[in-house]
């Protein structure tokens, strides 16, 4: 079987189905469409949390550089893919939240759902409204679920608006360009694709391991603190 090694040995195009959780699987079926299509599903549905944002996103950067063996990307096509998708998305999830994001919620099975949004309104009571929506940006889960809690919590349309432009293009774009400038800078760095995606899967993943090291702690010194009261 022909395999394409930017993809670090993923069948050619057509010999596969898509793999919705595979960032070179989508960009190779869907290029940058499909970009646009899966930062809209992660940032404004629900559904979407489990699709591959940051890493679709590094990925892409890397296949706009120019005299790769396989797919080609156009980075402005690209660019503008990932900031229509990322911030039309959040846009859709605050106006789902504002028409009762915390119905559909409760009524979903979903643990990492639920689990995210008790990060995202950690968030927001920590940070305040404008750092909260920019970091969770960079949060996986975090991101989908902050904008319809967002909404369901009546953050100001207006504040909002300002703050998930801003937070949604410093991480698409910053994906993106980080990508391409790495590709543009080490040979052959394709071939090392597999192991930079994890890499930024697990970069992605620090800042939620972070907050749920430290929401674990605090419950712990409460209990201490409690335990020492009575």
């Amino acid at each position: 079987m022909p395999l394409y090694p930017q993809f670090g040995g993923l069948a050619a195009p057509g010999q596969l189905a898509v793999n919705a959780l595979d960032a070179g699987s989508l960009l190779t079926a869907f290029g940058a469409l499909g970009v646009a299509v899966v930062l809209f599903a992660e940032t404004g549905l629900l559904i979407g949390f489990f699709l591959p944002g940051d890493s679709l996103l590094f990925t892409a950067g890397l296949l706009c550089v120019p005299g790769g063996t396989g797919v080609h990307l156009s980075l402005w096509q690209v660019l503008l893919a990932a900031a229509g998708g990322g911030l039309s998305g959040a846009q859709v999830g605050y106006w789902i939240g504002r028409r009762g994001g915390r119905v559909i919620l409760a009524r979903s099975r979903s643990r990492h759902l639920h689990e995210g949004a008790e990060r995202a309104e950690a968030l927001l009571a920590r940070y305040g409204h404008a750092k909260a929506i920019v970091l969770a940006r960079f949060a996986p889960v975090v991101r989908t679920v902050l904008n319809p809690l967002a909404g369901a919590l009546e953050v100001p349309a207006g504040v909002f608006l300002r703050w998930q432009v801003i937070g949604g293009l410093v991480w698409t774009v910053g994906l993106v360009l980080a990508g391409y400038a790495l590709g543009s800078s080490v040979p052959d760095v394709d071939r090392y694709l597999l192991p930079l995606v994890a890499l930024i899967v697990l970069l992605s993943l620090l800042p939620l391991a972070r907050e749920v090291l430290r929401s674990r702690r605090a419950r712990r010194d409460r209990g201490v603190a409690e335990g020492e009261v009575r």
